[in-house]
């Protein structure tokens, strides 16, 4: 099964406390999962302050700056894992480095039986 998981943090604080992760650190990290196979993705995200949320209501459509809710810590990145059940995958995400300094939400990811688009 895929599981998401989603790193939040304090961007102000991702890289200034004595436990936080450095560079080097994650991508060590991302490579011991993906060269145990359960790897599927992961991104490192730009700064909240790229961001932009889109909502529509009643047919109009809003764009707006920053992410979609006031919070302390923003999304930072994420890992897309495949895992037998949720407790390996929190296994892998307990070691993802920003977990020291942030969260990490694990989700499981519903299979949608979508065409693929011929290209």
């Amino acid at each position: 099964m895929k599981y998401l998981c989603l790193v939040y943090s304090d961007e102000e604080l991702l890289h200034s406390l004595p436990e936080s992760p450095h560079d080097e650190e994650c991508l060590a990290y991302a490579e011991k999962v993906q060269d145990s196979g359960s790897m599927l993705a992961a991104e490192a995200l730009e700064p909240v302050l790229t961001a932009k949320t889109v909502r529509v209501r009643s047919g109009k459509t809003v764009v707006t700056d920053g992410p979609f809710a006031e919070t302390k810590e923003q999304l930072a990145g994420f890992y897309l894992v495949e895992a037998q059940d949720v407790n390996e995958a929190l296994e892998i995400a307990k070691g993802i480095p920003a977990a020291r300094v942030g969260s990490v939400e694990v989700r499981p990811v519903r299979e949608l039986d979508v065409p693929s688009l011929e290209v």
